[in-house]
């Protein structure tokens, strides 16, 4: 049977079938004639993109797709901006004392450890700052200091538009913990308030933690935020954290473990129709890795329903993405590029994104380079190289790890076309910025 066939044979059997010649199938897939012919061959292993696009192109319904394995991203070194060092999911512990290491190269590592074996490192070699011991705070400066985290939770959020994770995150870190300690020394609304706004914190550096190139890390965080969100009773949080987990799967190229974990968010008995919402399009984004276009388009209408009818809230409240309120539009150009249909994508993106605010910088960039991405697999790569040269100036500052991601395979992409004038003007700039962003 066809569908037992490794790719290679698989994919000349599906073409001669529909009845397309190797060059025309070159020109609809925009790949080389000779490259593809060593793919029927079994002389080159396929990619993963190249599987997604062919089996668009033959309508294979995501047969062709799963048989290519992703890559699996390798681990960031210990100079990474973030180190967590653990080995089971958090729990609240207030014997516990957080550790962080900064050093003049920008370099910050997080420990969480006892404090028995805080003791053993010995305080004699460590300058400490006491703040106070054990001595707790009258109720109203609790009051008071809530408000003002409240306050700057949203500010933080706004200044993580425009600023590297690596330097967000010691600030984030050290507020978290202060919230969770406010929380502890506190009794009745104060406490579940203070809890709840240090899971916020908790979540969101989490999510700092991911653009670090950091998934354990993030993972981690992400439990913590769970922990400190039952403490406060919030079990929207609880639920979200789902979505959380499943978009460290989806960036691992896990398309089977994010769908289960998003279905599991839209069971969950906390979930608001935000966290539905947003659990469904990660549903769909899953999917799309997956090749199933129909469940993919399903889940999609499913999103946008439920985020269209829940307001995105303030950025103190609000839960995923506060740059737009319903992010649909934006997930499904990036679905029909999973799907292999990166000419659809391209159009999906421009229209999505002219509504963007353009302050924005970091969500531009990030979506920008899946944009150019959609156009240069498209064979538009005029239109992807202008597109990129756009993006160069804040690519250079952007230090993100989810960005970087997609840069790489817009390089990827844009070197087969390297004797193309545009592609070669553009490239020494563009991998030296790919360079700056793995190193």
């Amino acid at each position: 049977m066809i569908d037992d066939m490794p790719f290679g044979p698989q994919l000349r059997q599906r073409r001669m079938a529909a009845g397309v010649s190797l060059a025309e199938f070159s020109r609809q897939v925009h790949y080389s004639k000779g490259y593809l012919s060593k793919i029927e061959n079994g002389q080159m292993p396929p990619t993963v993109a190249l599987g997604r696009i062919c089996d668009a192109a033959l309508s294979a319904d995501g047969t062709l797709a799963r048989l290519v394995e992703p890559t699996k991203s390798q681990s960031q070194s210990d100079d990474s901006a973030v180190l967590a060092d653990f080995d089971e999911a958090p729990t609240v512990s207030f014997d516990e004392r957080w550790v962080l290491d900064m050093d003049d190269s920008g370099s910050v590592r997080f420990r969480p450890v006892s404090r028995r074996l805080a003791l053993a490192g010995g305080a004699a070699s460590v300058l400490l700052l006491h703040a106070g011991g054990r001595t707790r705070p009258r109720a109203a400066e609790r009051d008071a200091a809530l408000d003002t985290y409240t306050s700057m939770f949203g500010q933080l959020r706004q200044l993580g538009q425009r600023t590297a994770p690596g330097l967000m995150l010691p600030t984030l870190v050290a507020q978290t913990h202060t919230l969770q300690r406010i929380a502890a020394d506190s009794a009745g609304q104060t406490r579940d308030l203070a809890f709840v706004l240090a899971a916020r914190y908790a979540e969101y550096t989490g999510w700092m933690t991911q653009e670090a190139g950091e998934d354990r890390a993030a993972l981690w965080w992400t439990d913590r935020a769970v922990s400190l969100a039952a403490e406060g009773g919030d079990d929207e949080l609880v639920a979200y954290s789902l979505v959380r987990r499943a978009l460290v799967a989806l960036y691992a190229g896990d398309g089977a473990r994010t769908v289960a974990l998003a279905q599991e968010a839209q069971r969950h008995r906390g979930a608001s129709p935000r966290v539905r919402g947003l659990a469904a399009q990660r549903e769909a984004q899953g999917r799309a890795l997956l090749g199933e276009y129909g469940s993919c388009m399903a889940a999609l209408d499913r999103a946008h329903g439920l985020l269209e009818g829940a307001p995105a809230g303030e950025s103190t409240t609000t839960l995923g993405t506060s740059t737009v309120g319903n992010p649909v539009a934006l997930a499904s150009a990036w679905c029909l590029y999973d799907l292999g249909r990166p000419a659809e994508a391209a159009g999906a993106f421009d229209r999505a994104l002219a509504t963007v605010d353009p302050t924005r910088s970091r969500f531009r960039v990030r979506w920008g380079v899946r944009q150019a991405l959609a156009y240069a697999t498209a064979g538009e790569v005029d239109r992807a190289c202008a597109l990129t040269s756009e993006l160069l100036a804040d690519l250079g500052t952007t230090d993100s790890a989810t960005v970087n991601h997609d840069l790489r395979s817009l390089t990827r992409t844009l070197a087969r076309w390297l004797t193309h004038p545009p592609v070669r003007r553009l490239f020494p700039e563009l991998t030296g910025v790919v360079r700056a962003g793995v190193a």
